[in-house]
């Protein structure tokens, strides 16, 4: 009785306040426009014929051996990627939350994990090929090797793994420094080695979170389509084949078919990895540890561990330094001196830089405020509000977590091309700057509002019940109230989603048209045509910007954030 009387009150205060019903409505709206109904198209576009509904379609593609081929090169690059990206992801973790070690290390750990949010996701396989290729500077011209090959199989997984791994440290070392060190201590005190407690005590603990972390890189795995792209040669991926399909057969039912293939794979992985995994691993790791670890300082293990640590740490970041490097020689892999800046110059003048760093800047900072504004409202009225949609929004505002890229491109295609449903209605945005600014949107709105429904949970309901007595509307309490006491997370959330966009490829290398010169998709066509120093010399200037927008949203933060003030006050 209480609780039906309580929901009767809330949907009255709820359709008292008009600027919250039309919040709503339009963010519903948006949500299915933009995110069910490219989903829906595709479905539609594999099932239904011109007799009506139809198999004849995945018949078609099912027979292509190639397609067939691309499944099974899709998912074993994928479980050998989580499986590696997890196992060297609970390395790094376990050392920098367990071991003693130096500044150094620690440095390197910090800059490994922030390096694969601050570049373009490819970045690596360009250094792949520069380093190890067949005119690659460690393969040919220190060795002297000349036939060998990084394309294929283990090309993507070795790229793919250097990219992810940093994600699942990330997530480990979070989970590792929750656990109570109480129940090692004990394990350690009844004469358990090391070894005896990290696979009895520790691993069972984190055995949730390293099936979500395995899970997570899966998805990236089999969800990436650009370095595939560039360093998988003749080994198909789902993505790749996809993109293919399109661009080479001009088969679009045949892509929209392969793109729901590849939709029910990473949907089912995202259902585990969301409300199993994630449940379990709440379960089992409760709150933070009672008191402060005491860290390993037995030689005999800090010593191999920062060293294998350190090595791959300074490996990845030579990977990373190759970029710059590789533009300021005249000839990669057979000439290595004198220095030049001619590629910089070339790319400026000769390939129209400045219009393809203009095109992608200019919509990167129009897409991220947008994002950042429309994930904070979403974690709001998640965190906040109560109402039957709720968990339609949230939902939906998710799910394009678990889409791959290149089947958002092949849905928006089919689903725009022609207008909403063939009828000509939003046809008018396709080809146009409009829509790929929808795409970055859509894209970096998932991680956006994670971030805001963490910090929306900590903020006290009395705060804004306080304002909302003293007659403010809800849009008056969300800008004057909510808003500053979350600026810490809306400010990351407006310099990830300008990231994500400006480095983004999969999902709009479909959907631009030569109007508009994106930086992401230059780098794939030069790295295409084997062009790796102007790829390089785009890539850089693309990874300078990216670094420094992060440097100055951190200094924002560092000055003017909520956590200085709160600091102050105390």
């Amino acid at each position: 009785m209480a609780k039906s009387q309580s929901a009767a009150l809330d949907r009255k205060k709820l359709m008292a306040d008009p600027v919250m019903v039309i919040t709503i409505v339009v963010l519903i709206t948006f949500l299915t426009v933009f995110i069910l109904y490219p989903l829906a198209i595709l479905l539609v576009d594999s099932f239904y014929g011109g007799n009506g509904f139809t198999l004849a379609t995945f018949q078609r593609i099912l027979a292509m051996p190639n397609f067939i081929t691309a499944i099974g090169n899709t998912l074993k690059v994928g479980f050998l990627v989580g499986i590696l990206s997890t196992a060297v992801g609970l390395l790094f973790a376990y050392v920098e939350v367990y071991v003693r070690v130096g500044r150094l290390v620690g440095g390197l750990f910090r800059v490994v994990s922030m390096l694969p949010v601050v570049s373009p996701p490819f970045v690596l396989s360009l250094s792949m090929i520069m380093l190890f290729g067949k005119a690659g500077l460690i393969t040919r011209f220190l060795l002297g090797i000349y036939d060998n090959s990084v394309y294929g199989f283990w090309g993507i997984a070795i790229v793919q793994t250097l990219t992810f791994f940093p994600v699942c440290y990330m997530m480990l070392k979070g989970l590792l420094k929750n656990i109570d060190p109480s129940l090692e201590e004990a394990a350690r005190d009844m004469g358990a080695s090391r070894s005896k407690v990290f696979l009895t005590v520790t691993l069972p603990l984190l055995l949730p979170g390293l099936g979500n972390a395995f899970l997570v890189t899966f998805i990236e795995s089999i969800a990436d389509f650009a370095n595939p792209m560039i360093i998988g040669g003749s080994y198909d991926t789902l993505a790749t084949t996809i993109y293919l399909q399109i661009t080479g057969a001009y088969d679009k039912e045949g892509a929209a078919a392969m793109a729901v293939v590849l939709l029910c794979i990473t949907l089912l992985m995202f259902g585990v990895q969301k409300y199993y995994l994630e449940a379990k691993t709440a379960a089992t790791l409760t709150g933070k540890a009672s008191r402060g670890r005491m860290l390993i300082s037995d030689k005999s293990v800090t010593v191999p561990l920062t060293i294998l640590c350190g090595l791959a740490a300074f490996f990845v970041i030579l990977m990373y330094a190759c970029v710059p490097i590789g533009t300021l020689f005249p000839t990669w892999g057979y000439k290595f001196t004198p220095l030049t800046f001619k590629w910089f110059g070339q790319m400026f003048g000769k390939y129209k830089g400045l219009k393809a760093f203009k095109d992608s800047f200019v919509l990167s900072l129009i897409a991220a405020p947008v994002t950042a504004l429309l994930s904070m409202i979403i974690s709001y009225l998640v965190v906040k509000r109560k109402f039957k949609a709720k968990g339609f929004i949230e939902a939906v505002s998710m799910l394009a977590m678990a889409v791959p890229g290149t089947v958002l491109g092949v849905g928006y295609i089919r689903g725009f091309s022609g207008g909403l449903f063939h009828t000509g209605v939003l046809q008018g945005i396709y080809g146009t700057g409009l829509i790929l600014i929808i795409v970055f949107v859509v894209r970096s709105l998932p991680t956006g509002t994670r971030s805001g429904i963490s910090a929306l949970r900590q903020i006290d309901k009395s705060i804004e019940e306080s304002a909302y007595d003293m007659g403010a509307d809800s849009l008056k309490v969300f800008m004057t109230v909510t808003l500053p006491l979350i600026k810490d997370s809306f400010l990351s959330g407006l310099v990830t989603a300008f990231v994500r966009s400006i480095t983004a490829i999969s999902a709009i290398i479909l959907l631009v048209t030569p109007q508009f010169l994106l930086i992401t998709v230059q780098i794939n066509e030069f790295a295409e045509k084997g062009a790796y120093s102007i790829a390089c010399a785009f890539a850089t200037v693309l990874i300078a910007i990216t670094y420094g927008a992060v440097l100055l949203m951190n200094l924002f933060i560092k000055f003017f954030g909520t956590s200085r003030k709160i600091k102050e006050e105390e």
